[in-house]
């Protein structure tokens, strides 16, 4: 479970990424946050590993203050948070089974990690994770040889490898085509579903969250503006988020088209 209590975050340009943030998310969800650019998504999913600190506040996981936690306990929490970006963050020039493998240095010494020394039971691990998103045949390839949507899904393997109960994904889907990014969003839904994970993902398409969150937060100026289902997301929730119903905008281009 992810609580924020009373969380802002001001920026050193003075600028609010956060204002006044209540709420919790609890295990097993699929969150969808939405809302304009620079309205304060990523600085929302970047404080619950504390990628980004907090300016006033607190975030706690599963019980455990993020916001307090000491490099050691703040080690120990990361390692239960798998973390998806846009641009994938994959060595390009290691193999996929290396990458995937990187999900486990967390729970090595500094030394093993720097060796890359790992069980037999990693390395299982890690076959296992890229079966479940289609990827044991590329298992010795080298990670830049893929698409970007495979190598999303590489990214999605090592979340499964680093045995996270929490996966953020930040705008996993901004750089893939259509076809790809349902894919990546069913890949998402399923290990939600099937191996009870929490899901936060940001996202730019309220089609997308619709489809596929059973809970819809929009930011607007660092504020939480709805939090609801796809359901209760209509036309006046959407006006508040993004000022004005981008969704009936959408439908009309479509008619025209």
């Amino acid at each position: 479970m992810i609580t924020f209590e009373h969380v802002s975050k001001i920026y050193s340009n003075g600028v609010r990424g956060l204002q006044d943030v209540n709420l919790t998310i609890g295990n097993g969800e699929f969150v969808s946050i939405i809302g304009l650019s620079g309205a304060g998504k990523s600085t929302f999913l970047r404080s619950i590993n504390r990628l980004n600190d907090i300016t006033e506040g607190e975030v706690c996981v599963n019980g455990r203050s993020v916001t307090k936690a000491g490099k050691k306990e703040l080690r120990a929490i990361r390692r239960r948070i798998g973390m998806i970006s846009q641009n994938f963050n994959l060595v390009k020039r290691s193999t996929v089974q290396k990458n995937v493998l990187s999900g486990r240095l967390g729970y090595y010494s500094t030394w093993k990690s720097i060796l890359g020394i790992f069980s037999k039971e990693d390395y299982e691990l890690a076959n296992d994770a890229l079966e479940r998103v289609g990827l044991l045949d590329k298992l010795h390839s080298r990670s830049d040889e893929l698409s970007g949507g495979q190598q999303q899904r590489v990214s999605i393997a090592r979340t499964l490898v680093q045995q996270a109960d929490i996966i953020l994904a930040d705008e996993p889907v901004a750089s893939l085509d259509p076809i790809t990014t349902q894919k990546i969003m069913q890949d998402l839904k399923q290990i939600n579903q099937t191996m009870g994970k929490t899901v936060i993902v940001n996202i730019h398409s309220v089609q997308l969250a619709k489809q596929f969150s059973s809970r819809i937060i929009g930011f607007k100026s660092g504020c939480v503006v709805f939090d609801g289902t796809p359901e209760k997301l209509g036309g006046k929730e959407l006006t508040e988020i993004y000022g004005r119903n981008i969704l009936e905008e959408k439908e009309g281009a479509q008619d025209e088209a």
